[in-house]
């Protein structure tokens, strides 16, 4: 299988003859280019399934090649080639967008390896993103720029990102809800980075973590005097956004008093500084995120109808990990991947048992609990793989699951897949045996363990040959 153009940056000579060798006896198109520079329009241009770069120590150009493709061309996967022993310059070139490095002098069986291994990538895994690394997306897709750092594989994420990519364009206000730990804060970074305010600046606040004067403070500055402690004027955050987009976490917990300030801004595109009587206007988009029910607390007087209604003109619902768990292993392995780097560890992936275990833990703590626990396994585990043993779900999930299930307010997903698994452990995994068991066919079972990532063993394989 083919990964189809190849671009070679190098300016040692040799390695590029090298590089050229192996790519050509593995049946690949190759283009090259001696620097960065030269690469740019490559890139621009000829959009090149793979860039394999020369990478050395201070080199800021190649670093900067990597984000230019990120940018330019996001279906390119970036393999960075690093100096034996050059471990910052690895993991700074995996930060920036590089999906595998390669230490030099290099093996021609390794580079083949990693080409085959790009080829034969799932298209699943080939359009996921990553949140530090480059992503694979299909030629026409709509998402572009930083939301190909986003993993999302799941149909649901896909559609999320498309909307949230075509939301970017326009000039509306966005209300991003979801549970905490979803990645709120990755999509509107994205969304920053792919609308015409990219070249201004992001800024963020957390509106819970400030009293309600210190808040409408930090929102809108505040003028020498106005309260104790306020020795000289002060840029607030919406003047610090001139131009840009200013997120608001956790805009729920915005009191009432400051509530008003934020509607008239939205309104009328102006602000007077705490303390202040001169109305101040600024250019800035708000996205604003929460993951409270903000129609409920309308209904309860908690916050404003009228700033609902101004903030969720463009709505985007994330959806929590456990309603994609089949984005759960892709997740888990860049995580590990990055912890294994920041560790000095070479680690091959996960065990059967323990990708099983991934998928089937609830996440409540979303994305934000996998990359702690895989960040945890990583830094304990002392073989070549992650085990069970290495995970700290593994015995809590095996503890509790079954009085957890019992608990009112189990969702259909949840029995849905606790009652797939279970029984299918019950009859040794055969999908036919648990269908039976189950009432429901078959099909239904294997499409249940695709989407949640789950891969039959050889004896699944002649057990479904055996019915067909």
């Amino acid at each position: 299988m083919s990964v189809g153009r190849i671009l070679i940056v190098a300016s040692d000579v040799e390695l590029s003859r090298q590089l050229l060798g192996v790519v050509a006896e593995a049946g690949h198109e190759a283009l090259t280019a001696a620097a960065p520079d030269a690469a740019v329009a490559l890139l621009e241009h000829a959009a090149p399934e793979v860039m394999m770069l020369q990478l050395d120590a201070g080199d800021v150009g190649a670093l900067d090649l990597i984000d230019r493709a990120r940018r330019t061309s996001p279906a390119t996967t970036v393999i960075a080639l690093a100096a034996a022993g050059s471990l910052e310059d690895v993991v700074a070139a995996i930060k920036r967008g590089a999906e595998t490095c390669l230490t030099r002098p290099l093996q021609p069986a390794s580079v083949a390896a990693v080409l085959t291994q790009v080829a034969e990538k799932p298209a699943s895994a080939r359009d996921a993103g990553s949140f530090v690394g480059p992503s694979a997306r299909s030629e026409g897709s709509e998402t572009r720029g930083e939301f190909q750092r986003i993993v999302a594989a799941h149909p649901v994420m896909q559609l999320l990102l498309s909307k949230a990519y075509q939301a970017a364009q326009s000039r509306a206000t966005v209300l991003i809800h979801g549970e905490t730990g979803t990645g709120k804060e990755l999509i509107a970074a994205a969304i920053h980075q792919n609308s015409k305010r990219r070249t201004g600046p992001f800024i963020r606040l957390n509106c819970a973590a400030l009293s309600e004067t210190l808040l409408e403070s930090e929102l809108f500055g505040h003028e020498r005097g106005a309260f104790t402690g306020a020795v000289g004027r002060r840029k607030g955050r919406f003047e610090q956004a001139h131009q840009g987009t200013l997120f608001l976490d956790e805009v729920s917990e915005i009191p009432l008093s400051v509530q008003v300030k934020l509607l008239r801004f939205l309104q009328e595109r102006e602000f007077e500084r705490v303390g202040g009587d001169e109305p101040l206007h600024v250019d800035v988009r708000v996205v604003a995120a929460t993951n409270r029910d903000l129609k409920a607390m309308v209904e309860d007087h908690t916050f404003r109808e009228d700033l609902y209604y101004r903030l969720n003109v463009v709505r985007l619902e994330v959806p929590p990990l456990r309603a994609r768990p089949s984005d759960v292993p892709l997740l888990a392995e860049h995580f590990l991947r990055r912890f294994a780097l920041e560790n000095e560890k070479e680690l091959l992936g996960f065990s059967a048992d323990a990708r099983e275990v991934l998928v089937a833990h609830p996440w409540p703590g979303n994305v934000r609990e996998l990359q702690n626990v895989v960040e945890q396994a990583v830094v304990l585990c002392e073989g070549s793989e992650v085990g069970t043993e290495d995970l700290p779900i593994a015995r809590e999930l095996r503890d509790s699951e079954p009085v957890r299930l019992m608990i009112p307010g189990v969702t259909l997903a949840e029995l849905e897949r606790f009652a797939i698994q279970r029984t299918l452990e019950s009859v040794g995994g055969s999908p036919s045996k648990a269908a039976a068991i189950l009432g429901i066919s078959r099909r239904t079972i294997q499409y249940r363990m695709r989407e949640w990532g789950l891969q039959p063993r050889e004896k699944l394989d002649e057990d479904e040959a055996e019915a067909n």
